[in-house]
């Protein structure tokens, strides 16, 4: 028997799974989470030096929120109760009090209470913790997939700082895997299975930033094998349940995916776009892919023709982080229907171009005086801000020939709105706006 770091239980190394067998025991081999635990961070500079605070974990699952609860409990030397929210009560957190308050008198020693998915815990369940965090019972660290500005009470918020936790990259996945397939001790290294980079990042690509599950799918695809053997793509294939072959993360199926899913919803086909959706999905893409892509889309391809197009594209990516993989996968399709089906401009994406372009040739030219900041009397006396009309006070709250750019690109015309779309009224608008600007010209000549 053997005593690991998984909160105080003793486990026969046979009879755990890989993931389990991998976990850290210190800091060095922790996977990920730099911005947390690099050399160089206070929280692990606190943790090194036996200090520690309570906290909320906020991450996807599989990214390692459980293991840093019990790396904390061994840096500080505490005793470990842990519930989870999902199967326990207000019964269950009186109990655990109860054993850390005898711990403390028994062993003078405190107790670091972790309750994992701590946002399925209602008011007056969360509220049950405050006055044990605050008198020094317990130290609390809490795990939560969903975001805690929106799951927890403000009062457990103001008793615990939160931590984000962010999904594991592919190259951290695969070196992780090597060093299971390499560890003798925890590992599979006795087996003597080998496996080439690309497997390995193929089985990093499917795991989408989860060292859990990417620990899974190894063990899972290694269990078909003779010690010795070679773990190859089909081996992959068959325990994941995808054809692996057809979607490798860094290679060129993976763009022409993507960039079919693209021209699709330029091209105003929400049919294709649901297909080749469904074929990253099915292929064990990641769906926040297609997410990230959809933004991109809203403003490149739809722009102003139709704005709401971002804020459904945003939505979707929200929705996906809260309610779940399964239920956010269909978000993201009803976005990418949307956008299929929106009136289309690339005015925006044209005009901000002409912008970059022109600022890069005209860096020299001044602000004019009129629309200077004038903080100050001396800048005031140097004629900024003079002589500038405030739009509000104006006829239709518009400064009729008022020039708002430098005097030798005045004529420049960036932004040239559609007939398509919401951009249709914009141009009308603009045509309106220009008509007052010619006429206010003549008055003056």
């Amino acid at each position: 028997m053997t005593k690991d770091l998984s909160l105080g239980f003793d486990f026969s190394p046979d009879f755990q799974p890989l993931a389990a067998r991998m976990r850290p025991v210190c800091f060095d081999d922790y996977l990920g989470q730099e911005h947390l635990l690099g050399n160089d961070k206070p929280l692990r500079k606190a943790l090194e030096a036996g200090r520690a605070h309570s906290m909320i974990l906020w991450g996807p699952p599989g990214t390692g929120k459980t293991t840093l609860a019990e790396l904390i409990a061994h840096y500080v030397d505490a005793h470990v109760e842990r519930i989870s929210a999902v199967t326990s009560g207000v019964k269950d957190i009186r109990n655990a009090i109860t054993q850390a308050q005898h711990v403390a008198q028994a062993q003078s020693k405190q107790t670091l209470l972790f309750v994992d998915e701590v946002h399925r815990f209602n008011k007056s369940q969360q509220d049950a913790f405050l006055p044990y965090i605050e008198d020094g019972t317990v130290m609390f660290v809490g795990a939560t997939t969903e975001n805690p500005s929106f799951e927890l009470n403000n009062a457990l918020l103001s008793r615990a700082r939160v931590y984000q936790v962010k999904p594991i990259d592919s190259t951290a996945l695969a070196e992780l895997l090597q060093k299971a397939l390499a560890d003798n001790e925890r590992g599979l290294g006795h087996r003597g299975i080998t496996a080439q980079s690309s497997t390995l990042d193929a089985i990093a690509g499917l795991a989408s930033g989860d060292a859990r599950k990417a620990l899974n799918l190894l063990e899972l695809a290694c269990d078909q094998l003779q010690d010795g053997d070679e773990l190859g793509i089909e081996h992959l294939s068959q325990v994941s349940g995808v054809n692996v072959g057809a979607f490798d993360k860094g290679g060129d199926a993976y763009y022409d995916l993507l960039s079919a899913f693209h021209k699709s919803i330029r091209g105003s086909n929400p049919d294709a776009a649901l297909y080749w959706y469904a074929r990253m999905i099915v292929a064990g893409g990641d769906p926040l892919m297609a997410a990230r892509r959809l933004l991109a889309i809203a403003s490149e391809d739809v722009g102003n023709a139709d704005p709401q197009g971002m804020v459904v594209a945003l939505n979707a990516w929200d929705c996906f982080h809260r309610v779940g993989r399964a239920e956010g996968e269909r978000a993201i399709a009803q976005a990418a229907v949307y956008l299929a089906c929106a009136p289309k401009s690339n005015a925006v994406y044209l005009g901000f171009k002409r912008a970059l372009a022109l600022a890069e040739k005209t860096q020299s030219l001044e602000v004019p005086h009129h629309i200077r900041n004038a903080p100050t009397q001396l800048m005031k006396d140097l004629g900024y801000g003079a002589q500038y009309r405030y739009a509000h006070d104006e006829d239709n709250a518009y400064a009729a020939g008022e020039a708002y750019l430098p005097e030798e690109i005045v004529k420049e015309s960036l932004y040239q709105p559609t007939d398509r779309g919401l951009e249709k009224r914009i141009s009308e608008k603009l045509k309106r706006l220009q008509a007052l600007d010619a006429a206010s010209s003549q008055k003056r000549y």
